[in-house]
């Protein structure tokens, strides 16, 4: 499976703020949206990712406010980021060798959608629901 067929049926939406956003206004949209992670798009080009655990991090444990820092002091810059064609086993690797958990999705340098760990497990769970059935089919046969 690709992530070309994950985005097809989880959808393209994809949420983001601005660098000069303050972090609680990002917090605000993730919690709208219900989502951990935020990008951070400026003049359609990828800047950053914004999570939960950078704000934990970063803001929280530092005892710093939300309302007055800014996302780009926050945001995670070098952000890993993976391509239609791109098999669940290669993002499954990145996933975990760079421990994130959500790898937006380019086409041409331009964001058109993203995934996270749930949306991979989701779809190799249903893989393997299908090969049971399958192998279940062939031995009753």
């Amino acid at each position: 499976m690709t992530v070309d067929q994950i985005l097809s049926t989880k959808g393209k939406e994809v949420f983001s703020v601005l660098p000069s956003n303050t972090v609680y206004e990002a917090l605000t949209v993730m919690s709208e949206k219900n989502i951990g992670a935020i990008l951070v798009i400026e003049q359609n080009v990828l800047k950053g990712i914004l999570s939960e655990r950078d704000y934990a991090r970063k803001i929280v444990l530092k005892a710093k406010s939300s309302k007055k820092a800014l996302v780009h002091e926050i945001m995670e810059v070098d952000v890993q980021t993976v391509k239609l064609s791109d098999n669940l086993d290669y993002c499954m690797e990145v996933m975990s060798k760079k421990r994130v958990r959500h790898l937006p999705v380019l086409e041409n340098n331009i964001v058109i959608g993203i995934i996270s760990i749930s949306d991979v497990v989701k779809a190799i769970i249903e893989i393997q629901k299908d090969t049971i059935n399958h192998l279940n089919s062939y031995i009753t046969q």
